[in-house]
């Protein structure tokens, strides 16, 4: 599993890009991806809702278990993949691709992101 070093991480296990005039891309890692197993269904916040970070902000379901989805940083939603609702299978074959989930308008991001070295080690436990 190779985590992109360009990304920050949350302990939750979600991904968070570098924010492009103001707006940063959220997504689950490979590592919760594989965790969850085949996800079958993906509920994410509407545009224009208010995130916290490390409140739960959405939810993902998958053939072992439903799973809440947090937000890394607090702010507003400007975008939802609707590609990866209708098709919820990308979570699993391209975590840090297709498969984002959610744009978010940055408006405090908590100190306590991880680079992807210290993620790696983090997940591996």
């Amino acid at each position: 599993m190779t985590n992109p070093q360009q990304l920050r991480y949350s302990k939750e296990h979600e991904w968070l890009s570098a924010a492009e005039d103001g707006v940063s891309t959220v997504g689950i890692t490979e590592h919760a991806a594989n965790a969850l197993g085949d996800v079958v269904f993906v509920q994410l916040p509407e545009v224009g809702a208010t995130v916290a970070a490390g409140e739960t902000c959405g939810e993902l379901e998958s053939t072992k278990s439903v799973s809440d989805l947090y937000s890394p940083v607090s702010g507003e939603v400007t975008e939802i993949n609707d590609t990866v609702v209708d098709d919820p299978s990308l979570v699993n074959s391209e975590p840090f691709e297709g498969g984002w989930l959610f744009k978010v308008r940055v408006a405090e991001e908590p100190a306590d992101l991880l680079g992807a070295d210290e993620y790696t080690a983090y997940a591996a436990g």
